[in-house]
């Protein structure tokens, strides 16, 4: 009797097997806890088979609050993003928190715990395309803030992004969204190809970045506030600021500020409680811009 030998065996087949892709759920994972509320959530990534995961803090209450997305740095090396650990900013997340803001902090493809393929890639360091690397960033950040606007506790409008390093890079590529969707941008030390084989203060053609931002500020319509540390040795202010003159000059709105050093390296302020404070001020402008004076008609 064969047949119950094939049916068997069959069988045995459809359990072992693992499906072509496994289902995905985006959401909380896990309850919330200290501090902030901190809650793991998955979002959707521009893999429809993976899951990006993120960090989750928020107020009190039920909100709905405005939302904050912060986007991470980033590096060209495969080991280190496979290492790289779940970023938090937890610094700079408790400080949007005190400010009613809920806080996200996704990781993005080709890093850490999220895995799958490194869609960022601007390809080697004399013809890097600093600018499709940009967009390829901006859309992850956008896939995550549009999963959370939808959730019952974040409001639908005025959300905004803050990027560090590859994270601000790409939050430019989103300058063009709708201004009352993202009401404003928010970047420290950003920019791509900074360290170039690992050698402070060399920029791996740097006049392709140069191009790449003043592409990335023809379509701007979203403020952008744009902060360096004075020892950034990744994009040091003197370049940080011709960066921001071919943005500038291309039609993007800037507000550039030049920070006191932070620590030993400048380029990851922003990750310490020293740097939100040392950037404060400029934080409290862009969360909350001066209304425009209302004018008397003659």
């Amino acid at each position: 009797m064969r047949l119950p030998i094939v049916s068997a065996l069959l069988s045995l087949l459809v359990l072992t097997s693992s499906p072509l892709r496994a289902q995905v759920t985006f959401g909380p994972s896990g309850a919330e806890g200290e501090p902030l509320r901190r809650q793991v959530w998955h979002v959707p990534s521009p893999d429809p088979g993976l899951a990006a995961h993120a960090l989750l803090f928020r107020p009190l209450g039920a909100g709905p609050f405005r939302l904050a997305v912060i986007a991470h740095a980033s590096t060209q090396n495969g080991l280190r993003r496979a290492q790289m650990p779940q970023p938090e900013y937890r610094a700079l997340a408790a400080y949007l928190v005190a400010r009613g803001f809920a806080v996200l902090v996704p990781e993005r493809l080709g890093h850490g715990a999220t895995g799958g393929r490194y869609v960022e890639d601007q390809g080697g360091c004399d013809e890097a395309d600093y600018a499709r690397s940009a967009r390829a960033t901006a859309d992850q950040i956008w896939l995550a803030l549009d999963y959370l606007r939808k959730q019952d506790f974040i409001r639908k409008d005025a959300a905004i992004v803050l990027g560090h390093s590859a994270g601000g890079w790409g939050a430019f590529a989103l300058a063009n969204a709708d201004p009352k969707a993202i009401s404003a941008i928010i970047a420290f030390a950003p920019g791509r190809g900074g360290h170039a084989n690992d050698e402070p203060n060399k920029i791996c053609a740097p006049d392709r970045l140069l191009a790449a931002a003043a592409e990335l500020g023809k379509a701007a319509r979203i403020p952008v506030t744009w902060l360096v540390a004075a020892n950034d040795s990744y994009f040091a202010p003197a370049f940080s600021k011709k960066l921001v003159e071919a943005f500038r000059g291309a039609g993007g709105k800037v507000d550039f500020n030049i920070l006191p050093s932070v620590g030993n390296e400048g380029h990851w302020m922003i990750e310490t409680e020293a740097g939100v404070n040392a950037a404060g001020s400029d934080l409290a402008r862009a969360l909350n811009p001066p209304k425009p004076m209302a004018t008397k008609k003659p």
